[in-house]
């Protein structure tokens, strides 16, 4: 836990999917105190010509973009934590991609315990387990 759904305007670049898996396991870890060896992290890319904001195509706007998704189990982490994560991610990717949108999106999903797991068991089993 938890799992990061990342998708990044631009063609695939090896070197880009590092330096941001990096960033978000690193402010993952250090700021949601989440266990490093069980976060997941899946990105993806899309052309610019195909992510569309404010009717415009980020081509035509010469930006790049950016959406993260986290899930993390519901009432792990405060409102403040979370405030501080999404400014700390948004300020990351603005230093891997200096033309990012302002119209970049991080999204803290809480998701209850009892519909949420991995290996087969949900968090709130595991909470009950220790």
């Amino acid at each position: 836990m938890p799992i990061l759904n990342v998708l990044l305007s631009g063609p695939a670049q090896e070197q880009k999917t590092q330096q941001v898996a990096q960033m978000l396991g690193e402010f993952t870890s250090r700021i949601l105190r989440k266990k490093p060896e069980l976060t997941s992290i899946a990105i993806r890319y899309v052309e610019p010509e195909h992510w569309i904001v404010g009717g415009q195509s980020l081509a035509a706007q010469n930006k790049s973009s950016a959406f993260v998704e986290i899930k993390i189990t519901d009432e792990t982490n405060t409102r403040l934590e979370k405030a501080a994560y999404i400014q700390a991610v948004y300020d990351g990717l603005l230093n891997l991609m200096p033309d990012l949108h302002h119209e970049s999106y991080i999204h803290v999903d809480d998701v209850r315990a009892g519909a949420y797991g991995y290996g087969g068991k949900t968090q709130e089993y595991r909470a009950h387990q220790t």
